[in-house]
């Protein structure tokens, strides 16, 4: 169903609305809409030694399994709470939804465990709960396994079956990347209704926060091999917006196949995302982008109508690519976001940040509305979020196996100064029906005035697919932007590969200290 939400075009799907005693998702939305109207008051913080403490202090304070909310009943879902500490410098409200209607959920320093008696003694017996974790037997019937996490301003996590943590969603993003600074909305409350013990999905109702727009959520979780949530939620700003993210994504890409290894690094990679996919409404085209860390940040905008989807991957997904026997990046999952509706026009961001080190988020991607978002402009959307393994896209195109990128002046690469020599290994989809020998080309598009000296497709037994080479040279002072695909003389074969690369990349051999 279309709507106009005070000039902004805006998709509210038809959730079947879940009733608890009454409480429904309306009820969050007049909060929010209450809310807004009103000045902002900050959350109050924790007490400042709980904000300073250590991190190994911290994973020191541990909830107890055994109390975890509605194990009594030996139901699917279970809850187990997280204390405020550290990263998560407020307290949330929690509440329950029952038969008898909603009720808070009070704090008890029983329920957690504390390795520093020290620590113990000092935390208050009303902190309160940072957020939250649910459970849910995805491995076996007998075995709780924790799926899903809510903590930390408006940030949740989730993983399929065969995953580990890695990529975030979020609620909101709010300027972010830009020059003004970024601002976190944050989950202030939230209401947990309570599933029947073999129920297959629960919901979850946020009420968020800031200073520059309240909103309502609703969030519909059904875990599996692939985790699914269908989020539906309104907005409502306090003040202009200069660049509203909907549907974040936060991820890390600290080095990968396509960048320089780190000075002391023996892993081949780490990242717990290699790229961006984006699959446009319009024209049905599927874009690659493959993840940078780069030297200065970085942000670029890919236009869509009517989008159909986009996320952040993690394809490689084969232990060799890492050797990381602690943190096993090949096990984390992927995040697609799917909206329900027609979005209208607007704009996939990709922000990238530069890090140091793999303990940083520095790689955000969102959605943003062409129109601006004023306070007159409350928004309304619904989409879906989805974690798992890097087919959850289901891109039946051609997919981007390898990228690879080197210097375009040395053997194997070329006789070009200041080029770049670009592999791209491309497999699966269409390409998996045709014999070595197809008269596969490829079509190689230079942005931003950079060169093609050279491109040429040939077969790669080693994954059954097909290799393109490109040589190429940017403008003076210029990135080198490059698009490319495959295809015959009538079809398009491939996903788009697209490929931004700074000046400031310390791939070519004489930038070499």
């Amino acid at each position: 169903m279309r709507i106009l939400v005070a000039g902004i075009v805006a998709i509210v799907m038809m959730f079947p609305l879940h009733v608890a005693a009454g409480f429904t998702f309306d009820q969050v939305v007049q909060k929010a809409k209450i809310l807004a109207d009103k000045p902002y008051e900050a959350p109050q913080p924790v007490p400042k030694f709980m904000r300073e403490i250590s991190y190994e202090a911290y994973q020191g304070i541990r909830f107890n399994p055994d109390r975890s909310l509605w194990k009594e009943s030996q139901s699917n879902f279970q809850v187990m709470f997280i204390a405020p500490g550290l990263y998560y410098t407020h307290p949330v409200t929690v509440n329950v939804i029952e038969a008898e209607g909603p009720r808070p959920l009070l704090f008890k320093k029983t329920d957690f465990v504390f390795s520093d008696p020290e620590v113990e003694k000092r935390v208050p017996a009303d902190v309160g709960f940072a957020g939250f974790k649910l459970t849910f037997p995805l491995k076996s019937k007998n075995e709780q396994n924790q799926f899903m996490v809510f903590a930390g301003a408006s940030y949740f996590r989730g993983v399929g079956k065969e995953n580990t943590f890695g990529i975030s969603g979020r609620g909101l993003a709010v300027d972010t990347g830009l020059p003004s600074g970024e601002v976190f909305p944050a989950f202030t409350e939230f209401w947990l209704v309570r599933p029947s013990p073999d129920a297959k999905e629960m919901v979850v109702y946020g009420l968020l926060d800031s200073d520059s727009l309240t909103g309502a959520y609703q969030f519909t979780i059904v875990p599996g091999s692939q985790t699914k949530i269908k989020v539906r939620t309104e907005l409502f700003p306090r003040k202009p917006i200069q660049l509203l993210g909907m549907a974040p994504l936060t991820s890390m890409f600290f080095y990968g196949e396509n960048t320089p290894r780190p000075r002391g690094e023996w892993r081949r990679e780490v990242h717990d995302s290699d790229g961006l996919q984006i699959h446009d409404g319009l024209t049905s085209e599927w874009l690659w982008r493959p993840l940078l860390n780069p030297a200065n940040l970085e942000m670029d905008f890919f236009s869509t109508d009517n989008v159909k989807g986009f996320g952040l991957l993690q394809r490689e997904g084969k232990f060799s690519g890492y050797e990381d026997l602690g943190a096993h990046y090949e096990q984390r999952p992927s995040a697609w976001v799917e909206p329900q509706g027609d979005w209208g026009q607007g704009k996939v961001v990709l922000v990238q940040l530069p890090t140091a080190d793999e303990t940083n988020d520095n790689i955000v991607a969102f959605w943003t509305p062409q129109a601006p978002v004023t306070r007159d402009t409350p928004v309304a959307l619904a989409y879906d979020v989805g974690f798992g393994k890097a087919n959850i896209s289901q891109n039946p195109m051609g997919a981007v196996v390898n990228t690879f990128i080197g210097d375009g002046n040395l053997i194997g690469g070329g006789k070009v100064p200041q080029a770049y020599r670009i592999i791209i290994d491309f497999a699966g989809g269409p390409l998996s029906k045709l014999p070595a020998n197809a008269p596969i080309n490829g079509q190689v598009t230079a942005l931003d005035n950079s060169e093609i000296f050279e491109h040429f497709v040939e077969y790669h037994e080693e994954i059954q697919g097909w290799r393109l080479s490109i040589l190429a040279k940017p403008a003076d002072k210029k990135p080198l932007h490059v698009r490319a695909f495959l295809k015959t003389d009538s079809t398009t074969l491939t996903e788009t590969w697209t490929y931004r690369l700074p000046t400031n990349n310390h791939i070519l051999a004489q930038e070499k200290e």
